[in-house]
């Protein structure tokens, strides 16, 4: 994989994963058991699958001077880490538990290579660091007229701009917190796994229960209990038609139902083991 930039550009590259679908559970499943028991083809699958996620998630980091081809290949060497630590028995999919280990390579390999860097080594790039020391301007097309720099080498240069007058806790511009976007103590891809497939479980729970309501419940519980700014009694009493005694007895019986329904479903749930 090392050489795959070479003599050719990103967009080709791109272009060769237009054929690239992503795998279903089942398939998933399948192959991920046959690379446990050795099958080579079957962990290439797997990886090949995931490659233009590996792309998704290496533009997020394009603002930082480092070459996205290089970010891409430290994304796929956090993805090949992943896929050799890949359990298919913790019903996870590989992209939820591959990103942990995609992100922290290719942050690892940011910091490295934006420590490297050296700012300020001609005239068009003193004057632009001396421009955003006096204005803190960050709008690329400004500086480029100003510093004499394309507005594309700007665009490399301007985090480390930012970053040399700002705290990694700051934010500046449209960039949001400097911290957010290098390293971080992220949860680890296990936790990360798990908290995302009980939100799944728990969303589809959600759902199942409320098809068990009435139309005027199904409508009480989201005004009421699943809006951020929950509707009054009196004003779901007017949408309704009835009084506001009414709408809390339907409120009432929608979440006598609703208990009712989620606790059979996480007894099922735990029958199956998978709770």
């Amino acid at each position: 994989m090392g050489s795959m930039f070479e003599g050719g550009a990103l967009r080709v590259y791109r272009n060769s994963l237009s054929n690239v679908h992503p795998l279903d559970r089942e398939e998933e499943k399948a192959l991920a058991k046959q690379w446990i028991k050795g099958d080579v083809r079957a962990g290439e699958k797997l990886v090949e699958a995931c490659l233009p996620f590996v792309v998704s998630i290496a533009l997020e980091y394009r603002r930082w001077g480092v070459p996205i081809e290089d970010i891409i290949q430290q994304g796929n060497i956090g993805l090949l880490r992943a896929v050799k630590k890949f359990d298919p028995k913790r019903e996870c999919r590989l992209a939820t538990y591959a990103v942990y280990w995609i992100r922290a390579e290719i942050r690892e390999y940011v910091v490295r290579a934006y420590r490297v860097v050296r700012l300020g080594t001609t005239k068009a790039e003193r004057r632009a660091l001396r421009a955003y020391r006096t204005t803190k301007e960050s709008d690329p097309d400004k500086l480029s007229a100003v510093s004499g720099l394309s507005r594309e080498r700007v665009e490399q240069l301007l985090p480390m701009l930012v970053a040399r007058e700002t705290s990694l806790d700051a934010t500046t511009g449209d960039m949001g917190p400097a911290v957010d976007r290098l390293a971080a103590n992220d949860a680890s891809p296990e936790e990360n796994a798990d908290a995302k497939e009980s939100r799944d479980r728990a969303k589809v729970a959600v759902a199942d229960a409320l098809k068990g309501l009435t139309d005027r419940e199904r409508l009480i519980v989201r005004e009421r209990m699943m809006s951020d700014e929950p509707a009054t009694l009196q004003k779901l009493g007017d949408m309704l038609g009835v009084s506001k005694e009414r709408v809390r007895q339907l409120e009432e019986r929608a979440r006598g139902k609703l208990r009712i329904e989620l606790e059979s479903l996480r007894e099922d749930a735990l029958a199956l083991g998978v709770a």
